[in-house]
Parts: C-alpha cells; sequence; structure tokens
C-alpha cells in the first residue's frame, strides 16, 4: 500500500501544467517616478492592462532601465513606443485640464505601448478612441477587440523587437 501511495504522487505531474502557462506572461516594467501628480493615475492604468490580459504584466519600478519611461508635463498626452512592450509616456497636463480623465489617459497611453493604435474617431467603449470620445468618458478598461489585439501581440511577437514602433501618438 506504501508503494501505491508512492505511485500517485509520482503521478501528480498534471498539475505542473499551469506554471508552463504562467511562464508565457511578459513582464513589463514601466518607471513613473517622472509622472508627479499622475504616479496613482498611471497605477490604476497599469491595474487596468493587467486585469484585462492575461499574457502581460506592467510592474511598476524605479530602475532607469524600466522599459516603460512616463513623465508629466504641460502639453497633450502622447506615447512614443520605440518597439513593442518599451517606450515613453508623457502624461500632458493639458488634457486633464480641460476635463479628460487621468486614468482614462494612462490606460489608454499605455495602450500605445503595447501596440495599440489610436481609433478616432471612436465610442467610449474604445479606450483608444482617446480624447474623440469627450471629457464625460472615464471608462479605462479596453474593449474586446484591443485586449484580443495586445494577446496576439505579445503571444506572437518578440518584445523589444524594432518595427514600425518609432512614431509619436499624441492623443
Amino acid at each position: 500500500m506504501v508503494v501505491a501511495v508512492g505511485l500517485v504522487s509520482l503521478h501528480a505531474p498534471a498539475a505542473s501544467a499551469a506554471p508552463v502557462a504562467a511562464a508565457a506572461v511578459r513582464t513589463l516594467t514601466y518607471n513613473a517616478s517622472g509622472a508627479a501628480e499622475f504616479k496613482a493615475a498611471v497605477d490604476q492604468g497599469a491595474q487596468v492592462w493587467n486585469s484585462s490580459v492575461v499574457n502581460v504584466r506592467l510592474v511598476s519600478t524605479t530602475s532607469s532601465s524600466a522599459n516603460i519611461r512616463i513623465v508629466a508635463d504641460n502639453g497633450w498626452p502622447r506615447a512614443q513606443p520605440t518597439s513593442l512592450g518599451s517606450g515613453q509616456v508623457w502624461m500632458g497636463r493639458q488634457a486633464t485640464a480641460e476635463g479628460h480623465d487621468p486614468v482614462r489617459i494612462a490606460a489608454h497611453e499605455l495602450g500605445h505601448i503595447l501596440g495599440q493604435p489610436d481609433r478616432k474617431p471612436g465610442p467610449c467603449t474604445s479606450l483608444m478612441s482617446g480624447s474623440s470620445a469627450g471629457t464625460s468618458c472615464k471608462n479605462p478598461y479596453p474593449n474586446a477587440r484591443e485586449k484580443s489585439e495586445v494577446e496576439a501581440a505579445f503571444r506572437s511577437a518578440k518584445v523589444g523587437a524594432a518595427g514600425e514602433w518609432a512614431r509619436v501618438f499624441v492623443d
């Protein structure tokens, strides 16, 4: 009987399939130490993406070698991806002064770093419609299409690979 118990425990590796799936998660770090009053909004925007997709995780760091650098300035919000999962975000005060939601702005700009284009004009249900949804739009969540595209991009592309990423998205 002791042998049977030993054999049962030898067959337990079937449960190890979950860690294999978890290994596919790509971790991207972001440094929001220059985001000033937008730091909390950036953290919330990152959490929105973390709760919306399964194969990429945004993790806050203070390291200068972060994949994503986020700063505040007085202009309009914008993002400059340098490759999939890397780049810089400017949290521009002009948009919040006009009444746009800072968490939606942060999630939208992070969406550009995750490979999403602008989809303007667009409804509030589309995160990537950005400012075209109006100041009353507070929705920071990507829709099903946006989630699916990010999942596909990070499933098939090499993070950090150069491509047509070196363009600035001004929102």
